[in-house]
């Protein structure tokens, strides 16, 4: 099955859950779960897309200043998070290298790095982001640095760290995290060196989207001619790649 036949209709996607502590929207959640569990039907049970769409609300509703469009949020959380999850389990097919940048936020230098390599690939590479300790919101320098380049972060939103998206990559861009991520092998793991943008004026910025995006040029061809990985392998503390890139 390929994951773009999936994405056709996949729009929305959520889950609900007993959890009243939460407050959760329940009938809401409930019909974009049962939606998504139609779309994944054969792929995947409704209990696991109920989980997924679960801990996806959970998960975002810890950083969240302002719910009222949580569980919009959460259904693009979830979605992608399924696909992550169905392509790190070899239910359906890559059709392009999948990419994985990390910072501690996922407000700042992972939000512009992601931008930046959808931009450049022109289609040819597939990315997401997410943060080890994701912030509340998109740092607002970072927001207008991009928006200069004609990139727009206005959609987009801080995620948190989740083992299927890092199964699903095939090169895995750390920017500032340590070890928050696990390992897995049949992976390239590449360290960053970029200046944390977090506090920084605009100008100091646009230096560091600058030095991001002469990173993601120099690291775009190998990434491209890359064959995505189909059957990845269990967490492990070895038999991966990592290596600190230049500069």
């Amino acid at each position: 099955m390929s994951i773009r036949g999936l994405e056709a209709d996949m729009s929305r996607s959520v889950h609900d859950a007993p959890l009243p502590e939460l407050l959760l929207p329940q009938t809401q959640l409930q019909r974009d779960a049962r939606e998504l569990a139609r779309h994944y039907e054969g792929v995947f049970s409704p209990q696991t897309v109920e989980r997924v769409v679960f801990e996806s609300y959970a998960a975002l509703r810890r950083t969240a200043r302002v719910t009222a469009h949580l569980p919009s949020l959460s259904r693009r959380f979830a979605t992608d998070r399924l696909k992550a999850l169905a392509q790190a389990e070899g239910r359906v097919d890559k059709d392009v290298p999948e990419v994985l940048f990390i910072c501690v936020q996922n407000s700042g230098r992972s939000q512009m790095a992601a931008a930046l390599m959808a931009d450049r690939s022109e289609g040819r590479v597939h990315v997401r982001s997410a943060g080890s300790l994701p912030a509340s919101g998109i740092d607002e320098n970072c927001r207008a640095a991009m928006a200069e380049v004609g990139l727009d972060l206005t959609s987009e939103y801080p995620k948190p760290l989740t083992d299927d998206v890092v199964a699903a990559a095939d090169v895995v861009i750390s920017m500032g995290c340590g070890d928050a991520c696990a390992v897995y092998p049949g992976k390239r793991y590449l360290d960053w060196d970029v200046s944390d943008p977090a506090g920084q004026d605009l100008d100091r910025v646009r230096s560091i989207r600058d030095d991001i995006d002469d990173r993601v040029r120099q690291a775009l061809p190998e990434i491209v001619g890359m064959t995505p990985a189909t059957a990845p392998g269990a967490p492990s503390s070895g038999g991966a790649t990592r290596e600190a890139a230049s500069p």
